[in-house]
């Protein structure tokens, strides 16, 4: 699963006019975020480089760091095909380089960058680990493979669906111990009907730091469309289970991709942040319950969100979901706890801040 062969896109088109519908001033702009999880592509159906991130951010949150997470992007051409995923990290931190330089605005961007290695190789991962690494130069701070997997056609959330099964292979499983005795870590994406496999994998693994990815993946579309009252207690079963295992933490996001079925996009105006979080409440509060602050971390999962939501108006969404919280809890939820797991440099991440009101 390294190519990079055009396929149909399973992501909401974003539609900056519809976008335009409902703005939003940023709530409480002071408060520094790291934002956890973003891609950047240029694909035949949609472009989204460094000056696309850069245009979302100068949107009046303080974001002060990105991590760029894995998607397919700026493979090699040739040379061995394990290798040609060191494609992406060159050009993830290729990207880093430019925002550091400050042209960009003040956020750091792609501070942090997960890229990808065939886990199934096992302990032949190991060089492509390493020239990932050293492609890095020194922002290569995890790897994530394409897992999320549903024997229904209709559930797709990647371009190039993996097969089922790949986090129970005992070949990915060696992988992934070797990228935590490398001091990586391991980000997941997986449907809430694979979290079974989650947990047995964080088991099998228990070196290794697994970050879980946009929420663990509650379905609402397919056959688990309209059935959000079977769904979420059965989710929240799981996720509870993998709470108790110390080395998770889990993303708050993601809730905003065609898979989840909230289908924001079939509105006739752009959805405010009043009605995401009225949407999103239910996932969101469980999981700072069942983790707490300091094992959560909020991410924009742009551009995929922004099909279904600008990027303003989700993270005045995540501050409406965190209102009320202590000092400590905000900077975990916003920049702490990803600047932790990603161990980010020192000086980024932010400092604690005042509580946001209820």
């Amino acid at each position: 699963m390294t190519g990079q062969t055009a396929t149909t896109s399973p992501h909401v088109s974003v539609r900056p006019d519809w976008l335009s519908t409902t703005t939003e001033q940023a709530l409480h702009p002071a408060l520094p975020i790291v934002d956890a999880h973003h891609h950047l592509w240029d694909r035949p159906e949609h472009r989204y480089l460094l000056p696309d991130l850069a245009a979302d951010i100068a949107t009046g949150h303080q974001i002060v760091a990105t991590v760029y997470v894995q998607a397919r992007s700026m493979y090699r051409a040739d040379g061995p095909e394990p290798l040609r995923p060191v494609g992406e990290v060159e050009f993830a931190n290729g990207a880093a380089a430019q925002s550091a330089s400050g042209i960009y605005g003040p956020a750091r961007a792609c501070a942090g960058i997960v890229g990808y290695a065939d886990l199934r190789l096992g302990d032949a991962a190991q060089p492509v680990l390493e020239a990932l690494v050293a492609a890095g130069n020194g922002r290569l701070r995890g790897i994530r493979n394409t897992t999320a997997a549903h024997p229904d056609p209709e559930i797709r959330s990647n371009p190039q669906p993996p097969p089922e099964g790949i986090l129970m292979e005992d070949g990915f499983r060696r992988g992934a111990n070797l990228v935590g005795t490398m001091g990586l870590s391991l980000d997941v994406w997986a449907y809430h009907t694979q979290l079974a496999e989650v947990t047995a994998l964080a088991r099998a693994c228990p070196q290794t730091s697994i970050v879980v990815d946009h929420c663990g993946g509650p379905l609402g579309i397919g056959p688990f469309r309209d059935k959000r009252a079977e769904v979420f207690p059965a989710w929240r079963a799981d996720m509870a289970i993998l709470a108790g295992l110390p080395n998770v933490t889990v993303k708050l996001g993601g809730l905003a991709m065609r898979v989840g079925g909230f289908d924001f996009d079939m509105q006739e105006q752009a959805p405010s942040s009043i009605e995401l979080a009225d949407a999103w409440r239910p996932y969101v509060h469980s999981l700072i319950e069942l983790f707490d602050a300091d094992r959560c971390m909020f991410e924009s999962n742009f551009p995929v969100d922004k099909g279904m939501c600008s990027y303003g108006v989700l993270w005045n969404a995540f501050k409406r979901l965190a209102a009320g919280a202590s000092a400590s809890e905000m900077t975990a939820l916003f920049s702490g706890t990803a600047r932790r797991v990603y161990r980010l440099p020192d000086h980024i991440g932010g400092q604690p801040h005042n509580p946001l009101p209820h």
